[in-house]
């Protein structure tokens, strides 16, 4: 029992526990079993926040009109509560809960506010940057299974921020640049150029950034490039990759930097020659190797 508890009488304590197996008899009659295992246990865990941090009324307000601003702000292009729960661990933390480890399978991290559907497809060789500033970025690998077998023909899709920090959703003049997708070849190897991922913050214009301004959180992700890789037979795969070196690696905003997500982007002089022979204009640019490994599907134990 904690001190708050001791410190109430007998009745209070009988009261507040009365109304907590009001609420949760109230969601005996769902026929769906999940449904009613969601409600009742949201229901014990919210009323037991609410006895433990006794809010006033005032703070129980301003809790719904932070909420009610999260809605507001939300729309086609910007999903504050995708923020809130990423910043509150909340993504990572259910990621982690659906994609339990697997053998030498690659890790998973967080989708993002920033996926689109229906990116362009590029060819083995294509660049995703479609204009989008930055330095040229050759990214490279293989998709095998966890028996080492190549995964012929899985569709990669990839996305990623500028080098100001945006993605092309969060421009006026519906722009589609910086992603993309292809399709790994018949040994599993796949190819394209990219930009080199530079650290940029999430949306902190909205109530999420206030509440991060609040207690002194900064809104900043390491540098990434996004991952979704699919191929029939195996575990669909969200994740990034993470620039070595990062100073933002240990601090990232929303939690999604795994040790095993780190690459070496190696950068080149202006003039190297490149792995296609492409012309960068006398840029200099990086190279990254991402082997990328597929568990088995409906997996749901460690191995």
């Amino acid at each position: 029992m904690t001190t708050s508890e001791q410190n109430r009488t007998a009745e209070q304590q009988e009261r507040e526990q009365a109304l907590v197996e009001q609420v949760v008899a109230s969601f005996e009659t769902a026929k769906d079993p999940r449904l009613k295992q969601l409600t009742q246990a949201l229901t014990r865990h919210l009323h037991a926040f609410l006895r433990e941090v006794r809010p006033t009324e005032a703070e129980w307000a301003s809790a719904i009109e932070f909420l009610t601003a999260a809605g507001d702000i939300t729309d086609d292009k910007r999903q504050e509560f995708i923020l809130l729960s990423d910043v509150f661990g909340a993504s990572m933390q259910t990621i982690a809960i659906n994609n339990e480890a697997y053998a030498n399978a690659t890790e998973a991290t967080v989708l993002g506010p920033f996926f689109v559907e229906g990116s362009p497809e590029i060819p083995l060789g294509g660049d995703i940057s479609f204009g989008a500033a930055g330095q040229p970025c050759w990214v490279e690998g293989t998709v095998t299974g966890t028996d080492g077998e190549p995964v012929p023909g899985a569709r990669i899709e990839v996305w990623e921020a500028d080098e100001d920090g945006f993605y092309d959703v969060q421009y006026d003049d519906d722009r589609m640049a910086a992603r993309g997708h292809l399709v790994a070849d018949e040994r599993g190897n796949y190819r394209f150029w990219a930009i080199t991922p530079t650290p940029y913050p999430i949306p902190h214009d909205g109530p999420v950034g206030a509440l991060l301004a609040a207690v002194g959180r900064s809104p900043m992700r390491a540098s990434h490039l996004h991952f979704d890789v699919r191929a029939d037979g195996k575990r669909t795969l969200i994740t990034h990759i993470f620039v070595r070196g990062d100073e933002l690696l240990t601090s990232d905003s929303v939690f999604g930097v795994k040790d095993s997500l780190v690459h070496d982007f190696v950068e080149h002089p202006a003039a190297t020659p490149t792995p296609d022979g492409r012309d960068v204009a006398g840029r200099a640019w990086s190279s990254v190797r991402f082997d990328i490994v597929l568990a088995p599907a409906q997996t749901g134990v460690c191995a």
